[in-house]
Protein backbone atom coordinates (compact mmCIF):
# COMPACT_ATOMS: atom_id res chain seq x y z
CA UNK A 1 0.00 0.00 0.00
CA UNK A 2 1.26 3.29 -0.92
CA UNK A 3 -0.17 6.96 -0.71
CA UNK A 4 2.43 8.77 -2.54
CA UNK A 5 2.02 13.06 -2.27
CA UNK A 6 2.89 15.47 -4.61
CA UNK A 7 2.84 19.43 -4.35
CA UNK A 8 3.20 21.63 -2.23
CA UNK A 9 6.59 23.76 -1.66
CA UNK A 10 6.78 27.78 -0.76
CA UNK A 11 4.39 30.49 -1.77
CA UNK A 12 3.62 34.49 -0.83
CA UNK A 13 -0.12 34.58 1.01
CA UNK A 14 -2.35 34.95 -1.21
CA UNK A 15 -1.00 32.62 -3.47
CA UNK A 16 -2.54 28.85 -4.55
CA UNK A 17 -0.86 25.55 -4.37
CA UNK A 18 -2.03 21.95 -5.26
CA UNK A 19 -1.78 18.69 -3.32
CA UNK A 20 -1.72 15.46 -5.16
CA UNK A 21 -2.09 12.21 -3.57
CA UNK A 22 -2.05 8.88 -5.51
CA UNK A 23 -2.86 5.44 -4.08
CA UNK A 24 -1.85 2.32 -4.65
CA UNK A 25 -2.41 -1.28 -3.02
CA UNK A 26 -6.12 -1.12 -2.12
CA UNK A 27 -9.22 -0.34 -3.69
CA UNK A 28 -9.22 3.14 -3.76
CA UNK A 29 -12.60 3.89 -5.22
CA UNK A 30 -14.37 2.06 -1.72
CA UNK A 31 -12.64 4.91 0.76
CA UNK A 32 -13.53 8.39 2.27
CA UNK A 33 -9.78 10.14 2.10
CA UNK A 34 -8.94 12.65 3.94
CA UNK A 35 -6.01 15.58 4.29
CA UNK A 36 -4.63 16.50 7.70
CA UNK A 37 -1.97 19.39 8.40
CA UNK A 38 0.47 19.41 11.04
CA UNK A 39 1.96 22.96 11.78
CA UNK A 40 5.36 23.18 14.25
CA UNK A 41 4.15 22.87 17.72
CA UNK A 42 1.06 22.26 16.97
CA UNK A 43 -1.43 19.36 16.85
CA UNK A 44 -2.54 16.99 13.29
CA UNK A 45 -5.85 18.45 12.42
CA UNK A 46 -8.58 17.52 9.48
CA UNK A 47 -8.70 19.84 6.91
CA UNK A 48 -10.89 18.28 4.12
CA UNK A 49 -12.63 14.73 3.71
CA UNK A 50 -14.36 13.77 0.78
CA UNK A 51 -16.88 10.32 0.38
CA UNK A 52 -15.49 7.43 -1.30
CA UNK A 53 -18.02 8.57 -4.69
CA UNK A 54 -16.75 12.16 -4.82
CA UNK A 55 -20.24 12.86 -3.53
CA UNK A 56 -20.32 14.63 -0.37
CA UNK A 57 -17.44 17.06 1.16
CA UNK A 58 -16.58 18.59 4.59
CA UNK A 59 -13.91 21.03 5.51
CA UNK A 60 -12.24 22.47 8.67
CA UNK A 61 -13.99 25.92 9.25
CA UNK A 62 -10.40 27.92 8.72
CA UNK A 63 -10.32 26.50 5.02
CA UNK A 64 -13.84 26.51 3.96
CA UNK A 65 -13.88 28.49 1.11
CA UNK A 66 -10.73 28.56 0.10
CA UNK A 67 -9.90 25.09 -0.12
CA UNK A 68 -11.26 22.36 -2.68
CA UNK A 69 -10.70 18.72 -2.00
CA UNK A 70 -11.57 16.26 -5.08
CA UNK A 71 -10.86 12.51 -6.30
CA UNK A 72 -10.38 11.08 -9.41
CA UNK A 73 -10.81 7.69 -8.75
CA UNK A 74 -10.01 6.31 -12.14
CA UNK A 75 -6.54 7.59 -11.58
CA UNK A 76 -6.72 6.59 -7.65
CA UNK A 77 -5.83 10.63 -6.79
CA UNK A 78 -7.19 12.90 -4.48
CA UNK A 79 -6.50 16.56 -4.94
CA UNK A 80 -6.63 19.55 -2.52
CA UNK A 81 -6.82 22.75 -4.14
CA UNK A 82 -5.86 25.75 -1.65
CA UNK A 83 -6.67 28.98 -2.78
CA UNK A 84 -5.59 32.62 -0.75
CA UNK A 85 -3.55 31.12 1.17
CA UNK A 86 -2.52 32.37 4.37
CA UNK A 87 0.96 32.47 6.82
CA UNK A 88 -1.19 29.80 9.07
CA UNK A 89 -1.82 27.64 6.81
CA UNK A 90 1.84 26.61 6.71
CA UNK A 91 2.44 23.43 7.79
CA UNK A 92 3.26 19.44 7.31
CA UNK A 93 -0.10 18.14 4.63
CA UNK A 94 -0.73 14.60 5.06
CA UNK A 95 -3.34 12.12 2.85
CA UNK A 96 -4.79 9.94 4.81
CA UNK A 97 -7.21 7.17 3.52
CA UNK A 98 -9.93 5.73 5.54
CA UNK A 99 -8.39 2.28 5.24
CA UNK A 100 -5.83 3.18 7.93
CA UNK A 101 -2.91 4.80 5.48
CA UNK A 102 -1.00 8.00 5.27
CA UNK A 103 1.00 9.48 3.12
CA UNK A 104 4.53 10.62 4.12
CA UNK A 105 3.57 14.65 3.96
CA UNK A 106 4.40 17.64 2.11
CA UNK A 107 5.38 20.38 3.11
CA UNK A 108 3.06 23.96 2.38
CA UNK A 109 5.12 27.27 3.28
CA UNK A 110 3.32 30.79 2.98
CA UNK A 111 5.71 33.41 3.09
CA UNK A 112 7.07 36.26 1.54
Amino acid sequence: VQLVQSGGGLVQPGGSLRLSCAASGFTFRGYTMSWYRQAPGKERELVATISSTGGNTNYADSVKGRFTISRDNAKSTVYLQMNSLKSEDTAVYYCHAWAGYWGQGTQVTVSS
